[in-house]
């Protein structure tokens, strides 16, 4: 196990994070602790490939795991048995017009492993205010007015950070993650971090790259000119069974 201590951030919202490649082996990824949630400190940690994780009554800790766990916009797999099933679905894709509900909904699904959630009332507050100003995002599934999945993350540039997905019904994340994906893909946004390395996700398309590669592909998406803002009217509305 390394012995080297990690970083202390300033009280500053702009003071700046540990070059990245100095994240612990073990725990892998833990880079830095302290600094708070405002917007511009986690902007600041996304665009150089570091994001929050931690518990109620842990300081907040900061993350850059090895290695970064991404999706390719244009390689998320759906089994067929699945989209044979989303033939028939009535299932209904939109984008921030629920943001609360699917951040809420994530802080309340269980984990496998998981004593809790790491999304703390803190965390709520502050990426709902990332949202208001256009920063985060979520895709939301629905089956007439219920909802029964989501997905919500970070977007900058051309880049999105994926945070958490939910599922009220079976295969509901699953389809707002394809369909995230597809949107992506059409704008020309080429990835999504996934973070950690996670064999469901693998399942599903998801490639590990080595932590210098990925924060050499996020460095030129992140400063791409791409305006921010809600994703309703861009995103449309998209039937499940167009996934399939």
């Amino acid at each position: 196990m390394s012995r080297l201590p990690i970083a202390l951030l300033g009280v500053e919202p702009d003071a700046p994070f540990p070059p990245a490649a100095r994240a612990l082996r073990e725990p892998n990824g833990l880079l830095a602790a302290g600094g708070d949630l405002t917007p511009t400190r986690l902007l600041n940690a996304y665009r150089q490939g570091i994001f929050p994780w931690y518990s109620a009554g842990q300081p907040i800790l900061w993350w850059s795991p090895y290695p970064r766990m991404v999706f390719a916009t244009d390689g998320i797999r759906l089994s067929s048995k699945f989209r044979r099933g989303l033939r028939k679905s009535n299932w209904i894709l939109r984008a921030d017009t629920a943001f609360d509900q699917v951040i809420a909904a994530c802080a309340q699904s269980p984990r496998p492993g998981q004593d809790g959630t790491w999304i703390t009332p803190e965390m709520l507050a502050a990426y709902r205010e990332l949202h208001r100003m256009g920063h985060a995002h979520s895709v939301e599934v629905f089956d007439g007015d219920a909802l029964v999945g989501g997905i919500y993350g970070v977007a900058i540039g051309q880049m999105f950070f994926g945070e958490s997905m939910f599922s009220f019904e079976s295969g509901g994340s699953k389809v707002a993650l394809a369909g995230l994906a597809r949107a992506l893909h059409h704008w020309g946004w080429p990835l999504i971090d996934a973070q950690v390395e996670n064999h469901h996700l693998q399942f599903m398309g998801a490639q590990s790259l080595p932590r210098g590669d990925f924060l050499g592909r996020i460095g030129s998406l992140v400063a791409q000119d791409e305006k921010h803002g809600a994703w309703t009217g861009r995103f449309g509305r998209m039937a499940a069974r167009e996934l399939a």
